[in-house]
């Protein structure tokens, strides 16, 4: 046999064994004899680089590094669906699509898996690009990156059509991500907060070969062609099943409104026995002709509608509360509770707030808690079961000194929070600049996580921030057992972090109010970190968005010569202390202000403002007689809504700023 035909019968033999062992879950061969054929064509491809193929098997380990990813228009616009949230609503979904189709129908309900929305186009058999959602209008390209997705095959089975896109969820299972989480812990690195922000941030990786070695999976839900192999949007799934896709099993064909209804009542009570996340149910017309004769309304489509699931609350008992020390030396009660299952997880606490937050809900130990997840994320305490409440309990008086340092707390006037004075000396505070600095939105030195921070800071390697651009292997070496790698990533991670942008590394200061929103604005006008330093109090209040609290706290951090020797060490470190401008793709939001509040299901609010602010438009923390729009998400503050009302700011939901970027 030649090279050639050796090659191609090796990659044709990977590729099934892929299939059968990330789709099927029914692995064909042992895991030694599959790294055996892997390893006799990378040597093959090695040696013979004319037979080269961007889709062979050898090319899921990554390797590629982007400076950043293209922007690429989608061939079929990536709409989000209208949300609700009761059967009635259901009901009323069914009755506008009947009255527009006048003629019998079917329904096909799917889950809502929580995830990353993914476009994938396919050439002659062969993946072509794999584009995120992005605005909806223009996407990522992160092709190099979905390569590594072992369930997403690069080259497809029997007969397929010529060109045509697969849309789906890139998600991380709860197994695999409570085992990456072990093994970040094990190596004394920063954990990840839940599956949904691991797999969009992994996605968004710029080196494949790390993307590489996150536990991501696809599941594929939609085929989008000019001519599809059936009408019927299930027989389309079942159909891409052969192709190789890896579409889930949890898909049925529904006759009436009722169907429905019964599979979203019993996925919204069996969702915590899922092996992964959702958040609902998406409800579509099966009839792809159908689809086309409803079509779209100005935000979503008219043929489909998501079911989004209630937030999971349970009861529990409050057996005390713990008090947190943050790195501004603010002080937050956190309740120390029962473990009690939660939307598939154990809660064992919740954060109180503040001592007014305790007061208005008297909460007391022992109380019977009523206790949700926010967003199906961050738990929160939102009532009492008084009827349980022991006769003899008393009401909490709030501590008044420090349980970290023992310093008098003081509550400034307007402020709901207490805090600790002692900034130089109280070790949560130093702990909490640290790992604010190295966080993912400031210098984002991955390496780097609260363990490692608490060693080297108690150890006495590192007093300020700025000395971890000093720090050299051999300081680290002692304090790890075979600590070699251990110590090479954390200052690996040091160094590529002094590439990160001047508005970031300005956010990583930690100056008092000065938020991300606040760094990016002051970056652009006085693009330089000695023109900040310098600048008076009237300099600060011409930018906008900037008052009199922020600019008298810039004026304070300034005024600290500890603060001016770090800006000095970090100088000399080679940290990006000028602004660079970013590419902007169009002026289309050019004089509009936006505030972005509450959670979405596509975006992170990084993303949105990223959006806004490459379109032309304008970002702000407040709402104000300036602004333009609230862009508003789920679990939008009350006080929010108030303010738009009272100055009279429009308040649009995401599909409604879609339509603003047409």
């Amino acid at each position: 046999m030649d090279i050639e035909n050796r090659i191609e019968m090796l990659r044709s033999q990977l590729n099934s064994h892929n299939h059968a062992y990330y789709v099927l879950d029914n692995p064909t061969v042992s895991d030694y004899e599959y790294d055996m054929l892997l390893n006799e064509l990378e040597k093959l491809e090695s040696k013979y680089p004319v037979y080269f193929d961007s889709n062979s098997p050898t090319q899921r380990v990554g390797g590629a590094t982007l400076s950043k990813f293209n922007s690429v228009p989608h061939k079929y616009r990536m709409l989000s669906l209208s949300n609700t949230y009761s059967a009635q609503e259901l009901k009323e979904f069914d009755k506008r699509t009947s009255k527009l189709i006048n003629t019998p129908f079917k329904y096909v309900c799917e889950l809502k898996y929580d995830g990353v929305s993914i476009s994938l186009t396919y050439v002659n058999g062969e993946l072509s690009h794999a584009l995120t959602r992005g605005d909806g209008i223009k996407g990522d390209d992160v092709t190099l990156n979905v390569k590594t997705i072992k369930s997403i095959p690069l080259k497809l089975l029997g007969k397929y059509p010529d060109n045509f896109e697969m849309r789906g969820e890139i998600f991380i299972s709860k197994d695999d991500f409570k085992l990456l989480n072990q093994t970040r812990k094990s190596k004394d690195l920063e954990v990840f907060s839940n599956p949904r922000n691991t797999a969009s941030g992994s996605l968004k990786l710029l080196d494949s070969k790390l993307v590489s070695k996150r536990p991501l999976d696809c599941f594929l839900y939609s085929f989008i062609s000019n001519s599809h192999p059936t009408n019927s949007h299930y027989e389309n799934l079942m159909y891409s099943r052969k192709l190789g896709f890896k579409v889930p099993d949890n898909i049925v064909r529904c006759d009436n409104i009722d169907g429905v209804i019964d599979f979203v009542n019993k996925w919204e009570r069996q969702r915590s026995d899922l092996p992964f996340e959702i958040d609902g149910v998406v409800i579509k017309v099966d009839d792809i002709l159908l689809q086309q004769r409803l079509g779209f309304t100005s935000k979503f489509p008219r043929w489909s509608i998501s079911y989004k699931f209630k937030a999971e609350k349970a009861v529990t008992i409050l057996n005390g509360i713990n008090y947190q020390v943050g790195r501004t030396g603010a002080v937050t009660p956190v309740a120390d509770l029962d473990p009690v299952n939660l939307a598939g997880t154990v809660v064992k606490r919740a954060t109180l707030h503040n001592e007014d937050q305790i007061n208005k809900l008297d909460i007391r130990i022992g109380d019977s808690l009523f206790v949700e997840k926010g967003g199906d994320i961050i738990p929160k305490v939102i009532g009492v079961d008084k009827s349980k409440r022991n006769l003899f309990s008393k009401a909490i008086e709030y501590i008044k000194h420090c349980p970290a340092c023992g310093s008098q707390l003081i509550r400034r006037k307007g402020d709901a929070k207490h805090y600790c004075l002692n900034y130089d000396s109280c070790f949560p505070q130093i702990v909490g600049r640290f790992e604010h600095f190295v966080s993912r939105k400031a210098m984002n030195i991955e390496s780097i996580g609260s363990e490692t921070i608490e060693m080297i800071v108690s150890n006495k390697l590192v007093k300020s921030v700025s000395d971890l651009y000093f720090l050299k292997h051999s300081d680290l070496l002692p304090f790890k057992k075979d600590g070699r790698v251990w110590a090479e990533n954390i200052i690996e991670g040091i160094n590529n972090s002094k590439e990160v942008v001047f508005e970031r590394v300005l956010f990583a200061l930690g100056i008092r109010y000065v938020g991300e929103v606040a760094a990016c604005k002051l970056a652009v006008y006085f693009k330089n970190i000695d023109r900040l330093m310098h600048a008076s109090y009237d300099d600060l209040i011409r930018v906008n968005e900037i008052g009199d609290k922020i600019a008298n706290s810039i004026i304070n951090y300034f005024k600290n010569d500890s603060n001016l020797k770090i800006i000095s060490d970090l100088k000399k470190s080679s940290l990006q202390f000028h602004y660079l401008a970013e590419e902007q793709s169009s002026n289309i939001l050019s004089g509009l202000v936006f505030v972005v509040s509450g959670i979405f299901d596509e975006y992170s609010r990084d993303d949105l403002k990223d959006i806004i602010r490459r379109n032309g438009g304008k970002c702000s923390s407040s709402i104000s007689k300036n602004t333009s729009y609230l862009l508003y998400g789920k679990n939008v503050g009350p006080a929010k809504k108030i303010k738009a009302e009272k100055n009279e700011v429009p308040m649009i939901n995401i599909k409604d700023f879609n339509n603003l970027l047409l």
